[in-house]
């Protein structure tokens, strides 16, 4: 497991580059990604390597497009599709600053976990940036882990919900994220899954979680122009009878990738706030009302720590 070293408490970006290519799930498409190191402070960021000028898509939730069975981030004309995954796995092994060039709309959905993105992060590192170095070195920093410079202090829970779909982020000591879902299928039904990134590792844990459906789905699915790119092979399909596609990583899969799309679309913050977040039925549009509601927490904290707002 590549972890962000314990010897520092600051940013961190990637040792080297590397690439990887595959199709997408919802276009069909097949793209090429090179995530590269990025300077201090510059966060997460795609480009779009097809498109004239280069134009440049930060991974933040501003920038959330649309939410449709994936998240898609947009800025003037450019957008990249289903950047969850490949987003979780940075955040997940402590990379705060990444470029990632991508010459098409849509992330490789690859085996429809995060597992092969934190394969390749591992092969290449995860570097301290030159400007963190020197800092308390008896400060131990997670690779998920809230940011002591994060402007916002819970005192009370906020929530996203529909229905009886939620996602919540309460108060708490520690970071912790939880799942549950519920299907009217014997072999899924209602299934939980609680992540502590303090003791527990998300490389082993979370990132091989693959992504899944119902068999019953699929046609409407792709009759709606989604999942064109979707197989047996990068994902789980299960219809009343079990699972097409056997056997399953974890014993509750659909419950730790939902966990996994969680992680993503909160990454989008740029860091975590110290918080439980509780999730329930959701989905992506949920996961991001509940960032947006964050940032503009995060928002209010800066200003009232610059005095600009009186009371």
């Amino acid at each position: 497991m590549l972890s962000r070293s314990t010897t520092n408490s600051g940013r961190c970006t990637l040792g080297a580059s590397f690439e990887m290519s595959g199709v997408g799930l919802h276009s069909g498409t097949v793209t090429r990604v090179k995530v590269m190191p990025a300077a201090a402070d510059e966060g997460r960021y795609f480009v779009r390597v097809d498109l004239p000028d280069l134009p440049q898509i930060p991974a933040r939730v501003e920038a959330v497009g649309q939410t449709t069975l994936s998240t898609q981030l947009a800025a003037g004309n450019a957008s990249v599709r289903t950047v969850e995954h490949l987003l979780a796995a940075l955040a997940g092994l402590g990379v705060d600053d990444a470029r990632i060039e991508i010459d098409g709309g849509e992330v490789p959905l690859l085996d429809g976990s995060a597992r092969e993105w934190v394969e390749a992060i591992d092969r290449v590192g995860v570097a301290v940036q030159a400007k963190e170095l020197g800092k308390d070195p008896n400060k131990e920093t997670l690779p998920i882990s809230p940011s002591p410079h994060l402007p916002i202090s819970l005192t009370e829970p906020i929530w996203a919900y529909q229905g009886d779909a939620f996602v919540a982020a309460l108060p708490s000591p520690v970071l912790r994220f939880t799942y549950g879902i519920e299907f009217d299928l014997p072999a899924i039904g209602k299934q939980w899954h609680s992540f502590n990134p303090t003791s527990e590792d998300f490389a082993e844990a979370i990132a091989p979680a693959r992504t899944f459906g119902l068999a019953d789905q699929v046609e409407s699915l792709r009759a709606a122009g989604l999942i064109k790119g979707g197989s047996l092979e990068n994902a789980l399909v299960c219809d009343r009878n079990g699972w097409l596609n056997p056997p399953l990583r974890f014993v509750n899969e659909p419950a730790r990738h939902k966990l996994l799309d969680l992680i993503g679309d909160l990454s989008l913050l740029g860091t975590f706030p110290q918080a439980h977040f509780l999730a329930y039925k959701a989905s992506h549009s949920l996961h991001i009302q509940l960032a947006g509601q964050l940032a503009v927490v995060r928002e209010q904290g800066k200003q009232e720590k610059q005095g600009q707002i009186n009371y």
